[in-house]
């Protein structure tokens, strides 16, 4: 059997594959804690899980209409009502299997063969395949450390080609947890529409940015640009329904109608009752955040000490549960790059990190701190001691 070039020529998950072999070595006794996976250690509200429930008993499980049920496509509109004050319309809302599908369909019907999509590094790891797969190039923009890993509009002039076609912004950041301004994000946006460029603004952090900064969207500038703009959303971080796989999408009612064209003919509509959480999620209440936000911010400054004690440089995420340390100090003749080191970090810490590499960035590594205080009080000693014996 002779496999496609195309999948050939794509990599597998870094951080699902890193997570995986810490489960595989947990699964042979070892004491792993892992700090790969971008999940999120809180439970879904009541009211969501009770959705949930109802749902089943209630025997949902038909098919649905390919882009979410009515219901919840107002939900997902009324979702930039209520925080960013914008009111599209149902129609210009769509429900994929979590925002990872939603990305896929976008540049799906979006690119043609060798269309560029620029995409600032570090970069979520699957932007590149999925830009490939859909016969485009990914385009890296390298962004800097010491400016925060923010990108500029004169890099992003500079990177521009005839055959430039898409923008993707990120903020907070993943792997990062760096948080656009809104004057940022609305001015490199601005200035992509002004060159005729489409931009992609993913936004699944966007719930948990962590005071004084504030989220930024791209919703109001969305208004006067429908056909240029494509917001995206999850409740996979924010309700913490990883499983659940729950997307959507703010765009223009054509590309709305290409992608369910699109999904129609790939796995239809997302699960039933996961429909249903969803609605009593968006619809309910988002009071348990604080909490949650007020958690992730103390574990937040528990890391970024604990890196400031090592030596390394990293910038302050203000929202989402990550840190990308600088560690090339570390390296040396046997470990030359960001996946040697987090190799030896499994194998003498017995802790999973993800190596900067597959972000685009091999002199850092990425690590989540969405896991308990004590585990993660844990694991950052056992970094420490780690990275001290080298």
């Amino acid at each position: 059997m002779e496999l496609s070039q195309r999948i050939l020529s794509i990599p597998p998950s870094a951080t699902l594959t890193m997570n995986a072999k810490a489960q595989e070595l947990k699964q042979k006794g070892e004491n792993i804690i892992s700090l790969a996976v971008g999940e999120p250690d809180f439970s879904p509200p009541e009211h969501v899980k009770e959705a949930l429930i109802t749902a089943v008993n209630d025997n949902c499980f038909q098919y649905l209409p390919v882009p979410g049920l009515p219901a919840l496509r107002e939900a997902g509109a009324n979702y930039f009502y209520r925080f960013y004050q914008v009111q599209p319309e149902p129609q210009e809302i769509m429900f994929s299997n979590g925002g990872k599908q939603v990305l896929y369909n976008l540049f799906q019907v979006l690119l043609n063969p060798g269309e560029e999509v620029l995409i600032p590094a570090p970069y979520w790891v699957s932007y590149p395949p999925m830009v490939q797969l859909a016969g485009g190039v990914p385009k890296i923009i390298p962004t800097y450390l010491e400016d925060n890993f923010e990108l500029s509009i004169e890099t992003l002039k500079n990177s521009l080609t005839e055959n430039t076609k898409i923008l993707i912004l990120n903020s907070p950041s993943n792997p990062t947890g760096v948080n656009y301004s809104q004057e940022k994000l609305t001015s490199l946006a601005q200035f992509a529409l002004d060159k005729g460029l489409f931009v992609i603004s993913d936004e699944v952090y966007d719930q948990l940015v962590y005071p004084p900064s504030q989220p930024a969207s791209l919703a109001r500038l969305w208004q006067n640009h429908k056909d240029k703009i494509a917001i995206v959303n999850a409740l996979s971080k924010s309700f913490a329904l990883t499983g659940l796989r729950v997307g959507f999408v703010l765009t223009a009612a054509p590309i709305i109608k290409a992608m369910t064209k699109l999904q129609s003919q790939s796995c239809s509509n997302i699960c039933s009752v996961a429909q249903k959480a969803a609605i009593a999620a968006l619809t309910g209440d988002f009071s348990f955040l604080e909490g949650e936000r007020q958690k992730l911010k103390q574990r937040r400054d528990l890391t970024l000490e604990f890196l400031k004690d090592l030596g390394l440089k990293t910038p302050r995420p203000d929202g989402a549960f990550y840190v990308f340390p600088e560690v090339k100090k570390y390296f040396n003749s046997h470990l030359t790059n960001s996946t040697a080191l987090c190799t030896y970090l499994l194998e003498r810490a017995k802790i999973a990190t993800v190596p900067g590499i597959a972000f685009g960035d091999d002199n850092c590594i990425r690590i989540s701190y969405a896991v308990p205080t004590s585990v993660l009080e844990d694991a950052l000693q056992r970094l420490k001691t780690a990275l001290n014996e080298l």
